[in-house]
């Protein structure tokens, strides 16, 4: 459920979702079928994902929403001027804080889920693995350096369009050229996802086997979430500092060179989302 609120937050933040309160209101139907697609869950299991989500959702509602709506707000107040790639860090920064603290909030239901994991269904979630890698692959390793780079430039696109309105060629030019430019290595990606799944399987198969105490369960996975979150030095660490930089310094350059007219377009996406978000809070 963090990942798709997750998704939901940026997408708040780029503009990339104009349905927020609809999707919000719909999270625990989502998350349960997202991951019941990688678990396959039994009918006693199902009831309690159900409530669980349900009540993760209520938390969020009232303890984190307010946040994010202040987030928002202080990103109104920048985009009217031009931005430093510290602040755009910085607002980074509290995002991914902001997830970390629904997955820490979801810690103990997460352990129980964890411990209450069949055979067949660590089956399944090897299987549905192997499927997401295997689509990964079709959409990036078998792609040419050019076509990832076309792929990449795409999404950007679209991303930045729904919230400044129509780039101009000159616009589109820098968004090539940083898309260019980029540290992006989809192969360390690959590698890393594969990485954490085989820890995956092997903490839970771990479980299965050995009956850990709830206790020791959440420490363990309290250990796994944060070398996702905080990856171990390594070529994967580089990357993400790297990518991290790179989204900082490119994100200022391209507001920077927006319009007046373009930044009011992004100050008022902002107040639409915040309001939302408002609405969602008063009517929790």
């Amino acid at each position: 459920m963090a990942r798709i609120i997750g998704v939901l937050l940026i997408a708040a933040a780029l503009g990339a979702c104009s349905a927020i309160k609809l999707a919000y209101n719909n999270l625990p139907t989502v998350s349960y079928w997202w991951l019941d697609g990688y678990l396959d869950f039994d009918g006693a299991q199902t009831p309690k994902v159900r409530d669980e989500l349900d009540q993760l959702l209520a938390w969020h509602r009232q303890n984190e929403l307010p946040r994010i709506a202040s987030l928002l707000q202080e990103a109104q107040a920048l985009a009217p001027g031009e931005v430093t790639p510290e602040q755009v860090c910085a607002m980074a920064d509290r995002i991914r804080e902001r997830l970390l603290a629904v997955t820490e909030r979801a810690e103990p239901a997460g352990t129980e889920l964890a411990l209450s994991l069949t055979d067949a269904q660590l089956q399944q979630l090897e299987r549905k693995y192997a499927k997401n890698n295997a689509e990964y692959r079709k959409d990036w390793l078998d792609r040419t350096p050019a076509q990832v780079q076309e792929k990449r430039y795409d999404q950007f696109l679209d991303r930045t369009e729904d919230f400044y309105g129509r780039l101009s060629t000159e616009q589109r030019e820098l968004l090539k050229q940083q898309v260019a430019q980029s540290v992006f290595d989809p192969r360390l990606a690959d590698a890393e996802r594969r990485k954490r799944q085989q820890e995956a399987l092997v903490l839970l198969r771990g479980f299965a086997a050995s009956k850990p105490s709830p206790a020791g369960a959440r420490a363990a996975l309290h250990g796994y979430i944060q070398r996702i979150a905080e990856p171990p030095p390594g070529p994967w660490r580089d990357q993400q500092q790297a990518l991290l930089q790179e989204g900082c310094r490119n994100t200022a350059a391209l507001h920077n060179g927006t319009t007046a007219s373009q930044r009011a377009q992004a100050v008022r996406r902002l107040q639409a989302y915040e309001s939302d978000l408002r609405q969602l809070v008063a009517t929790r």
